[in-house]
């Protein structure tokens, strides 16, 4: 059955139903007895917050108030007072802070690069297919290989992470429309292009978890237990959880959203906004090919983002694609479209810092443990589970991955895990929950391109669906690698 988007619907919607004010009335209740009476509530506080947080998001409350309101209440129950739960939160905020000021200037750059026409000449040979009477199949699943290989070589070859998205796919809605695309599909396809992106290939932001968080911290943690692991044992290990990823995709395209969505052209019209498309001269073709290698090679010899995306910002300034006096109007505009972004990424890394301040993570953990006794099945799934669970209330694998190490890499190698088998679980752990987080910039960036006419819905659209595809098939995958390597 096709779906329509109208703006009638849009407006019922957003009625409250008797359920969601249920919801709203029973979160509302926890929260006052977690605070008030919190020996009533004899539950972890790290689950209560993350539980709190993601019935919050899905209640439809803005995410950076659901971060907030999740993180002070864990904090009040688990002893802390006010001042402290605040203090926790605000201590933390320069770490999500440096992050969000290198996703403004990858803004700042993927919209310089926007401004040279390449984005709108793909939209435009897409419209123009359509509008000749190109056959519909072709041209989806040539638009469906864009988006994976754009999906994968922003994460190395083009450091720009997900600020691709709010410029590559608002051009390309009324051709989704023509072809009545689901949009849950490609928000499936760019967020596990994307993970497997990170998680396998060790370049990029692959090269930072691979062999900057994730190695280090294995080592660290286990080298009480006489565990050496070597950086080319890492992306092997991770091979067969990543297949898990690309299995949900597959089942996300293939299966789930393979039927046609109707959406409203005249809406898509009227929000979406693209200009003429010009003709690249051979001046500003070089400067984009420049700004992109300055960029690549910044990143790989001096490890940093942020370096790269202004001195790629810089060239392009000198090529002519915009006026020098339109720099300070091309920067804000790539500011004003990661903004979002970067605020919830640096309220993210305060919500962790209060997690950590409980001092209940690895209680947590450590009943995970009691439950597993000397089953490996049961133990790799449980870790893999808990893991999920923390990952989404931080919205980042990258710092999960130094708060589960501790406790997952003895925790394994107790349970007779292999070496291989120890770097799976804790690399998928901490990776689960990442493309399906209401704070993950994964999902974030989906929506940002995808809502660009007000039609695809964060937590329906590219929350939920992610979450289901990406994590599902890589519990599974990341299951079987514990066992069997």
């Amino acid at each position: 059955m096709t779906h329509t988007t109208s703006s009638d619907e849009s407006v019922v919607s957003t009625q409250s139903t008797p359920l969601q004010k249920l919801s709203i009335a029973a979160v509302a209740i926890i929260s006052f007895v977690a605070i008030v009476f919190p020996s009533y509530l004899p539950v972890n506080s790290v689950l209560l917050s993350i539980s709190l947080m993601i019935a919050m998001c899905l209640l439809r409350l803005p995410v950076p108030i659901a971060l907030i309101a999740g993180a002070i209440v864990g904090g009040l129950h688990s002893g802390l007072d006010v001042h402290e739960s605040i203090g926790a939160i605000n201590d933390n905020l320069s770490e999500g802070a440096q992050v969000g000021m290198t996703y403004v200037m990858i803004g700042a750059f993927a919209v310089a690069l926007a401004r040279s026409g390449l984005l709108d000449m793909l939209a435009d040979k897409m419209s123009g297919a359509v509008s000749r009477g190109v056959k519909s199949s072709s041209l989806k699943w040539g638009l469906f290989s864009i988006f994976i290989v754009a999906s994968i070589m922003s994460q190395n070859a083009v450091p720009v992470h997900i600020a691709f998205i709010p410029v590559m796919i608002p051009p390309l809605l009324t051709v989704f429309n023509h072809l009545k695309i689901d949009r849950r599909a490609v928000a499936c396809i760019i967020a596990c292009s994307i993970s497997v992106s990170y998680l396998l290939l060790p370049t990029g932001f692959g090269a930072i978890y691979l062999f900057e968080i994730l190695l280090p911290n294995i080592n660290s943690s286990g080298a009480d237990y006489g565990l050496v692991v070597q950086a080319g044992q890492v992306p092997k290990a991770m091979f067969l959880p990543v297949m898990g990823i690309v299995a949900g995709m597959l089942v996300a395209v293939f299966i789930t959203y393979r039927k046609p969505r109707e959406y409203d052209d005249e809406l898509t019209n009227k929000m979406v906004f693209r200009s003429e498309a010009t003709k690249l001269k051979f001046k500003e073709l070089f400067f984009v090919i420049a700004a992109v290698a300055v960029a690549l090679i910044c990143q790989i010899e001096f490890d940093s983002l942020l370096l790269g995306a202004m001195i790629g910002f810089v060239l392009l300034s000198f090529s002519g694609i915009f006026t020098w006096q339109q720099q300070d109007d091309v920067f804000t505009e790539g500011m004003r479209m990661m903004v979002q972004i970067a605020v919830i990424i640096t309220i993210a890394s305060g919500f962790a810092g209060v997690l950590n301040a409980t001092g209940e993570i690895p209680s947590l953990v450590e009943a995970t443990r009691a439950l597993i006794g000397d089953n490996k099945a049961v133990g790799a799934l449980l870790m893999l589970l808990v893991g999920l669970f923390i990952t989404i209330g931080f919205g980042d694998s990258f710092a999960s991955v130094p708060i589960l190490a501790p406790i997952y890499v003895p925790l394994a190698l107790s349970l007779g895990f292999s070496p291989a088998a120890t770097i799976a679980l804790l690399g998928a752990s901490a990776a689960l929950g990442d493309a399906g987080s209401p704070a993950s910039t994964i999902s974030l960036g989906v929506t940002s391109g995808l809502n660009a006419d007000g039609q695809h819905d964060h937590i329906r659209d590219s929350v939920i669906p992610t979450f289901c595809h990406a994590n599902f098939g890589m519990v599974l995958f990341a299951w079987i690698a514990a066992l069997v390597l």
